[in-house]
């Protein structure tokens, strides 16, 4: 998946929008906005202008958190994909691996489940000749990281 580069346009806009979405998120602006429609209405303006304002600002305001929330998951997955790379390399590069360990991120999650369990017994069963305990320690996490990343792709594509 090639990610084009951003134009200068649209990097200005992602920090516009950040900026924007951050300062009204705080807590302080809210009971800003909130005194705003108070006096409003105590001045007697219109109510239909304020409410047209408001809803263009709600509108405007979802738009730039969902642009700031795919960005961060096309980032996230692209650090998936290169980790899952990486894994799969040493899998294939480490003696007494299981090949068929590479790649299980396309499994389905009762799959990886299964080659989950079977890998903590075989290294639960090596015991003193899997290693050390740190590295025993790292290759659970190994495949625990694994597992949760295929489960949060799978909820993410079911989202």
């Amino acid at each position: 998946m090639a990610t084009h580069p951003k134009s200068r346009l649209v990097e200005i806009g992602d920090h516009v929008s950040e900026w924007v979405s951050n300062l009204f998120a705080h807590p302080y602006m809210q009971v800003w906005v909130i005194i705003l429609c108070a006096a409003w209405f105590v001045f007697g303006l219109h109510a239909d202008l304020l409410t047209a304002a408001l809803s263009i600002l709600a509108i405007t305001l979802s738009q730039m958190v969902l642009n700031r929330q795919n960005d961060r998951e096309v980032e996230d997955r692209k650090r998936d994909i290169a980790m899952h790379a990486k894994l799969d390399e040493l899998v294939h590069a480490m003696k007494g691996a299981r090949d068929e360990m590479a790649g299980i991120e396309d499994l389905d999650e009762e799959e990886i489940e299964e080659l989950k369990d079977h890998a903590q017994d075989a290294i639960e069963a090596q015991g003193p000749r899997a290693g050390d305990v740190g590295e025993r320690a790292t290759s659970r996490a190994a495949v625990e990281q694994t597992h949760s990343a295929a489960k949060k792709r799978k909820a993410s594509t079911k989202a």
